[in-house]
């Protein structure tokens, strides 16, 4: 089913979601069956199958791991979840498992069953409320309206990452970074819907002695970068005055990354910036549209302790 994901125009803005839902008991009204819906990058589906047989994990740390399963001899665990986004599913049909892979790492979800998969631009995507991001504990990264319905599109490494604790993407290279840092400060623009993430990439170059500006989607970054080229023109400067390199994630609501490269690379004046993609969705089959907008390099996110070591050798390469 990702595949599909491939035939989509890299720049475009645009992104397929697997729409599906979970089922509970309405207890406050009738005692109806209540249906909420979500959505995930097909970019992230490597399958859906039917409930395989489990084997149970020992000392699973959270009682949402349902146990794993052997797909084509690959262990894969099963995250039940309802139990994540605090819902108490009913099985009033045969449940479906999705299997996904983002980040390196294979994880299948259980949920009620599945729609269909859309094809919507990130425009449609509206970023959730700081209410409602507060109330779901910062799990959802976006609300699309889809046919009348509401779908919330789930931060699923977000959820990963809670079931792992030992997961540390933040461990710095050995090596000093800051001995790089030229007399003059470097500075990055950062965009990334993910406010953990935002935190982690920008304290990160913060350590390396980096001059950090945050955004939380491609439309806020492009903003930003127009804002800056403006001032450089009339001033006579050139933009590196404010800006040395772009790291930004891919799915994001209002504007992605992809298409904010494009738009980065499309201008004569700014196509020497370096941009960095920094995903979860960064794998060897999507690794060439990173490359069909002209990133000047790409990174997934289980691999973000390599980040500033990156960056680095860009702006040496671009000789900003």
């Amino acid at each position: 089913m990702s595949q599909t994901n491939i035939l989509l125009e890299s720049g475009t803005n645009e992104l397929e979601i697997v729409e599906f839902y979970i089922d509970e008991v309405d207890n406050v009204h009738d005692g109806s069956t209540r249906r909420s819906y979500y959505g995930i990058n097909v970019a992230k589906v490597v399958e859906i199958i039917r409930l395989p047989e489990l084997t149970d994990m020992p000392d699973a740390a959270n009682d949402a791991v349902l146990g794993a399963f052997d797909l084509r001899s690959e262990i894969i665990p099963l995250i039940d979840l309802s139990r994540r986004v605090g819902k108490n599913r009913i099985e009033d049909e045969a449940p479906k498992v999705i299997v996904t892979e983002f980040n390196k790492i294979s994880t299948a979800f259980l949920v009620s069953g599945v729609t269909r998969i859309h094809r919507i631009s990130w425009e449609q995507v509206e970023a959730p409320s700081r209410q409602v991001s507060s109330l779901t504990a910062n799990s959802i990264t976006g609300v699309v309206k889809l046919e009348g319905r509401i779908v919330f599109l789930l931060d699923l490494e977000k959820i990963v990452a809670d079931l792992n604790p030992d997961m540390d993407l933040t461990d710095m290279p050995e090596a000093s970074l800051v001995d790089k840092i030229e007399k003059r400060q470097l500075k990055a623009l950062i965009s990334d819907d993910s406010t953990m993430i935002r935190r982690m990439i920008g304290q990160m170059l913060e350590d390396a002695g980096f001059r950090v500006t945050r955004t939380h989607n491609g439309k806020a970054a492009w903003d930003k970068i127009v804002e800056w080229k403006a001032k450089a023109d009339a001033e006579g400067a050139s933009i590196n005055d404010y800006v040395d390199i772009v790291v930004t994630d891919i799915e994001m609501p209002v504007m992605d990354g992809h298409n904010l490269t494009k738009r980065i690379k499309d201008d004569h004046e700014l196509r020497h910036l370096p941009v960095l993609l920094c995903s979860s969705i960064i794998t060897d089959t999507l690794y060439h549209k990173g490359e069909s907008v002209g990133a000047d390099d790409q990174i997934s996110k289980a691999e973000i302790n390599q980040l500033a070591e990156r960056v680095f050798k860009l702006i040496e390469e671009a000789g900003n």
